[in-house]
């Protein structure tokens, strides 16, 4: 990996937010610290409140003391200041598509999952939604083997590090994403062979965990 001075992610382990980050200086080969935010429901480091005041939450991305916040805009602020290997399409409609599927997958996947693993009982509904959108990412996939046809880059980076808590919602809902959705199993495997990814990216079984830590404290079990 090369050196760049001054880069440092403010980090919570099971964020797949985070590992987006992670992942993208990843591919670039740069070398960063990731500072871990010990307790984000009860003692936000004083960093992080200065850096991010508007939402308080991880991942924050300095550069030479500089923050920027919010993960997909990172990773655009990532691509765009280290060049290679690049991580959208050369093309401006390949940059415009990758970005409306980036932007989909914000708006619709953590909140499907968590649709699912906030319910108290078996939730039907959440669980056909989740597929459902499983569904339209394979559609978007089409025969490829990542977002960016042969390559992988930026929605690829967006989408992998969500399915580190798809084995959390599988046992919760009672599916599989392998019997549901075969083609976007199959994209997840390919991507954890990837290095970048692999060392960036939670263990599914310890989310699990996580998750049914969360859930007791919530009330829900």
């Amino acid at each position: 990996m090369s050196k760049a001075a001054g880069l440092l992610i403010l980090d919570y382990w099971v964020s797949p937010f985070c590992q987006r980050v992670k992942i993208a200086l990843n591919e670039k080969g740069l070398q960063y610290e990731a500072r871990h935010e010990d307790d984000l429901f009860g003692g936000k480091s004083e960093l992080l409140l200065e850096s991010n005041p508007i939402y308080q939450k991880v991942p924050v991305f300095l550069h030479d003391g500089k923050p920027i916040c919010e993960s997909t805009v990172i990773v655009s602020y990532i691509d765009e200041t280290w060049s290679s290997p690049p991580l959208l399409p050369p093309c401006s409609y390949g940059r415009a598509q990758a970005r409306f599927w980036a932007d989909y997958i914000d708006k619709k996947v953590f909140d499907a999952t968590g649709n699912i693993w906030r319910s108290k009982e078996v939730n039907v509904e959440a669980k056909n939604e989740f597929i459902g959108i499983l569904k339209q990412l394979e559609e978007a996939l089409g025969d490829n083997d990542y977002f960016n046809g042969a390559t992988f880059g930026f929605v690829d980076i967006i989408a992998i590090p969500l399915t580190c808590w798809f084995l959390a919602v599988e046992r919760i809902g009672g599916f599989t994403v392998a019997e549901e959705c075969p083609k976007f199993s199959s994209w997840t495997k390919r991507c954890l062979q990837r290095e970048s990814v692999a060392k960036a990216v939670s263990d599914p079984e310890k989310v699990y965990e996580f998750v049914l830590m969360f859930r007791k404290m919530q009330g829900i079990d």
